[in-house]
């Protein structure tokens, strides 16, 4: 039985090329349209469908406030469509801040020429976050297992330094990417121990994420201290302008100075960079500071993780902390066996906390973490390890 889906859209035109390119997939069926916000909670409730596509920018009631309603009183998985301006990168920020699991550009080139890309991607999408509702992470996200309702989007609440609390969640999601490592780094040999001590031992941690990940980061980063150790690096799966928007306002709500990272950025502690979108992020040879690149266009991901990984490597040696969360596809992974080969620790997150176990599974299965955790543990275990 194909999975239901509501679109929510004030445009006739993309009403209508939706509901043909959702219903090419034998897996989704669209069973309602939407005009605008109230009119999406109250067909949310009525029609209770597996996933709903959602504009940001409606009449009457916009996007964001209509996740925030359907998440408190009908909880479903949600993607956005957002412009893929700074303007819709903050917006789209607040609609996932809110319990949206991912987001896709809302183009009218790609809509309008029939899209192979598109379509495949949108499918994906849809396919990926209605099968998986009824795991763990995507409750968590979309709402199923929260207490309150999502608040009002002023920025994320400045956490103070760990407690064990419950700790929202997201997702994110990408295509399969040439790996530019992938004959470099050899395979690791089987772990002897895999609880060895790296107190005092880290000299950078390098995140890398995908679908669900700004959620994760921001819980991550929001929960460590201004006193953390070691300066942090962030390869998120995102386009131009949103990485700025996100590192902003990841700046915003932490102890941590974050900014998206620009070429001579310095590597100190309590500095975090975030990889900008579009381009790649590689650490200059002296290891004291940043350096930003055009990306491969045969590399699908730009950041990509496999790439910054691997200068990082190059780079400290068995001196990283490389952490690799939620996230469709593998990308990190051949990164993660570079570094580990140069005596390096892998951590990843573990599957029911993740909104797509893809990326931490890929390490996983090739035996190079030597520690899965709960996304509710990760902030916790950086302080009292590293």
């Amino acid at each position: 039985m194909p999975y239901s889906v509501l679109i929510v859209d004030d445009s006739h035109f993309f009403q209508m090329r939706l509901k043909e390119i959702i219903n090419e997939s034998p897996e989704l069926k669209v069973i309602g349209i939407a005009s605008n916000g109230q009119e999406a909670i109250d067909m949310a409730a009525k029609l209770k469908p597996d996933i709903i596509s959602m504009d940001y920018e409606m009449p009457f009631l916009d996007g964001v406030s209509a996740v925030k309603i359907i998440m408190d009183e009908n909880p479903t998985p949600i993607v956005m469509f957002s412009s893929m301006t700074y303007e819709g990168a903050r917006i789209t920020l607040d609609a996932l801040e809110a319990g949206a699991l991912d987001f896709m550009n809302k183009n009218f080139a790609e809509v309008s020429a029939n899209s192979a890309g598109f379509k495949a991607t949108f499918h994906e999408k849809l396919i990926t976050f209605a099968k998986s509702a009824n795991t763990t992470a995507v409750k968590s996200a979309t709402g199923l297992m929260n207490a309150e309702p999502i608040k009002k989007a002023e920025p994320i609440r400045r956490a103070a330094p760990v407690k064990s609390t419950e700790i929202p969640r997201a997702r994110t999601a990408p295509p399969p990417v040439f790996s530019p490592v992938s004959k470099l780094a050899p395979s690791p040999k089987p772990l002897m121990s895999r609880s060895a001590s790296i107190k005092g031992k880290v000299r950078l941690l390098a995140i890398g994420s995908s679908t669900g990940g700004p959620v994760a980061l921001t819980d991550i980063i929001t929960n460590l201290p201004g006193s953390f150790p070691c300066p942090i690096i962030i390869i998120q799966h995102m386009p131009e302008n949103f990485t700025k928007a996100f590192a902003e306002r990841l700046n915003r709500n932490s102890e941590l100075t974050v900014k998206e990272a620009e070429t001579g950025d310095r590597l100190e502690q309590g500095m975090v960079l975030v990889a900008p979108g579009g381009k790649q992020m590689m650490l200059e040879r002296s290891g004291k500071s940043i350096k930003i690149i055009d990306g491969d266009d045969r590399v699908n991901y730009k950041p990509c993780v496999d790439i910054t990984f691997a200068s990082a490597a190059s780079v400290f040696g068995g001196s990283v902390l490389g952490l690799v969360l939620t996230g469709m596809g593998a990308d990190g992974a051949d990164g993660a066996r570079l570094l580990k080969s140069k005596g390096s620790t892998i951590w990843s997150q573990d599957k029911d906390s993740c909104v797509v176990y893809g990326m931490p599974a890929a390490v996983a299965k090739q035996n190079l973490t030597s520690c899965e955790l709960s996304l509710k543990d990760i902030a916790a275990k950086l302080i009292s390890d590293v």
